[in-house]
């Protein structure tokens, strides 16, 4: 389903992003592990070369808040693969203050986690899609979340230290209306832009915490980062080519 194309996936060494490279690799896609962390992530090119038995792997040093790192990796990348098909907005940097209850979270670290992640997606959409502008075509698919689209139910983080972060809340939900900003700003450009938001994804959370938003869910509960890999494909290939501006929810009915 991705025969051929480039697909840039920022935030590619952690989690989540690891198995979209895996899902783009499996679909013919060449994936490139655009991140902030030059050894990690030529490491993790390394280990999923291997793993996959591909080539099809590659890696660029990127810091997505930067318009010159942009730019360069940018650069790199035309002068190898002369096209861009797609870029996936999956990084996630926080400062060592996120996460903090509502009443602990200072204005400097609130306004510097959402510039860093929401002003991130913008700053690498806007010049993906100068980049893309110029191309003649190009694919731009934000993560963001259920907690961008409803309310948190901090009634799943009784019994442990976890907390909803009101930063998360913010980002999450001014990434989605970003998403449709920038496709109806597109209009004629023929770059689509849509939003992928994900219930929760394991992460050895506590016992207590997976048993009560299980509760919540009408299937499995959390879920596992490949569940994301179908919806990932569908939004990065031709069959979802009308698709823009959209938000397409997978949480297994947590958001219900």
């Amino acid at each position: 389903m991705l025969l051929n194309k480039v697909v840039v996936i920022t935030g590619g060494a952690g989690l989540i992003g690891q198995a979209f490279v895996k899902a783009v690799v499996a679909n013919g896609g060449t994936a490139i592990i655009a991140d902030i962390n030059l050894k990690l992530g030529i490491q993790i090119k390394n280990v999923l070369q291997e793993e996959l038995n591909s080539t099809n792997i590659d890696f660029v040093e990127l810091d997505i808040t930067s318009k010159d790192s942009l730019q360069n990796a940018i650069q790199i990348l035309q002068g190898k693969y002369a096209r861009i098909d797609a870029l996936v907005n999956n990084a996630y940097p926080r400062n060592k203050q996120y996460a903090r209850h509502f009443f602990d979270v200072e204005y400097d670290d609130f306004v510097e986690n959402t510039g860093m992640n929401l002003g991130g997606y913008f700053t690498t959409s806007q010049q993906f899609a100068l980049y893309f502008k110029k191309q003649g075509f190009g694919n731009i698919i934000n993560i963001s979340s259920i907690y961008g689209v409803m309310a948190p139910k901090f009634d799943v983080y009784n019994d442990t230290t976890m907390t909803m972060p009101v930063e998360y809340a913010a980002i999450k939900a001014g990434l989605i209306h970003l998403t449709k900003y920038m496709a109806k700003y597109f209009k004629g450009l023929n770059i689509r832009v849509n939003t992928l938001s994900p219930g929760g994804i394991f992460d050895n959370q506590p016992e207590a915490f997976l048993k009560a938003y299980q509760k919540e869910c009408l299937n499995k509960g959390m879920l596992d980062k490949n569940d994301l890999q179908g919806t990932l494909v569908y939004l990065l290939s031709d069959m979802s080519k009308y698709v823009n501006g959209q938000n397409i929810v997978v949480d297994d009915g947590f958001s219900l």
